[in-house]
């Protein structure tokens, strides 16, 4: 019994470790506001635009992108399609008759998953800065000129944004969003940063590189890409954006393990860059590694013998430590853990790590790539509180 509980105590120390670590290197450097040394400017923006049965709200996107404080004779709007439901059609009516911006649309008669489309938007975008946006969320409207801004930095080559606003009521997604902005603004301040956000993410356009065609993490790969050929890649919490999130329990699970297995897989095939980059790969990537791929099972592995110890110590009552795990649990995915709801939200991003992590193991031991292709499928509800 005193080895199970030597080994639990290890196994928590081991885990909290890197996270008080993170916590004092805040605290000394104590990271705020914009990271890049900018000045303002106006270059010409490409906004890329990747759609698929967008129909019910790709108009209220577009009057969206319309109304940016930003000069729209300098605004290309790159749309790439591949829908059945008239999403393209809708988009050429909108834009018939305006003077700007201009329209690049690329219809594709054939789905082939989002990374493909976004290369093929990437290498049709024409102007200095290319902007990536989603059409199930919503943007600031000064944005894209405060992305400008972050790249007048001659270092910096990308930059994304900060979720200011769960679209859906989310508690736990909002919880673990404020808990990711610490994170990514200390990363952007010692160096680079690692997540990139679909919502909002702007490149410098001769940055841009291809990204892999099953990609299911396209804008964190490019980002990754772009700070290995020697560009930092920031994120700016003063670039706001707005993300519909799901309130039920069920399908956030399913939305988080699917972004989770996408950022997995991404870490492990360049997982060569460990070591190297400057502060990036010595520091900001070993955290990411820490924090998707050994925490998550370190967690598992304490709450496990955590269970065993308390049964064999207090036989049936043991059961009451299980017994508060799931109470946690649910309580937690109802979003009725009060103000300690943050560490859930942490703590449901771990199970949500883990569960990716058996799931690519198991693909892998099954050889089957293409559970996971890189297509996506527009879900209802997520567009129905945008519209």
């Amino acid at each position: 019994m005193k080895r199970l509980v030597e080994a639990l105590f290890g196994l928590v120390a081991l885990t909290g470790l890197p996270y008080l670590l993170y916590l004092g290197v805040y605290y000394l450097r104590r990271p705020s506001g914009t990271p890049a040394d900018a000045q303002p400017r106006e270059p010409s923006v490409s906004i890329v635009l990747p759609t698929y049965n967008e129909a019910a709200i790709v108009e209220s996107k577009l009057e969206e992108l319309v109304g940016l404080d930003y000069p729209m004779e300098k605004v290309e709007i790159v749309v790439v399609d591949s829908s059945d439901d008239g999403t393209a059609d809708l988009v050429e009516t909108f834009f018939a008759g305006r003077p700007a911006p201009d329209l690049t649309l690329v219809r594709k008669e054939e789905r082939e998953g989002l990374a493909t489309a976004l290369n093929e938007a990437y290498a049709a975008a024409a102007n200095e800065i290319v902007v990536k946006t989603d059409c199930d969320s919503r943007i600031a409207a000064d944005a894209v000129r405060t992305a400008a801004a972050n790249l007048a930095d001659p270092d910096v080559a990308a930059v994304t944004g900060r979720n200011a606003e769960v679209i859906g009521d989310s508690e736990v997604e909002r919880g673990y969003r404020d808990l990711q902005t610490m994170i990514q603004v200390l990363e952007s301040h010692l160096d680079s940063t690692l997540i990139f956000h679909g919502p909002f993410s702007a490149f410098e356009r001769d940055a841009i590189v291809s990204i892999d065609e099953d990609s299911l993490a396209d804008d964190t790969e490019l980002a990754l890409k772009i700070r290995r050929n020697g560009g930092r890649v920031v994120f700016d919490p003063e670039i706001h954006y707005k993300e519909a999130a799901h309130s039920e329990f069920g399908k956030r699970r399913e939305q988080k393990d699917r972004r989770a297995m996408g950022l997995l897989r991404l870490l492990w095939r360049q997982r060569d860059a460990l070591g190297r980059h400057g502060a990036y790969g010595r520091v900001v990537l070993p955290f990411n590694w820490w924090f998707m791929v050994v925490s998550p099972w370190l967690v598992a592995g304490s709450l496990a013998l955590a269970t065993v110890g308390s049964l064999a110590v207090a036989g049936p009552f043991g059961l009451a430590v299980p017994a508060g795990i799931l109470g946690f649990t649910a309580l937690g995915s109802r979003d009725a853990l009060g103000p300690i709801q943050p560490l859930y939200s942490l703590f449901d991003t771990q199970i949500s790590l883990l569960r990716a992590s058996v799931s690519l193991l198991r693909a892998r031991a099954e050889d089957d790539d293409e559970a996971h292709d890189g297509t996506w499928s527009p879900d209802r509800e997520l567009r129905e509180v945008l519209q």
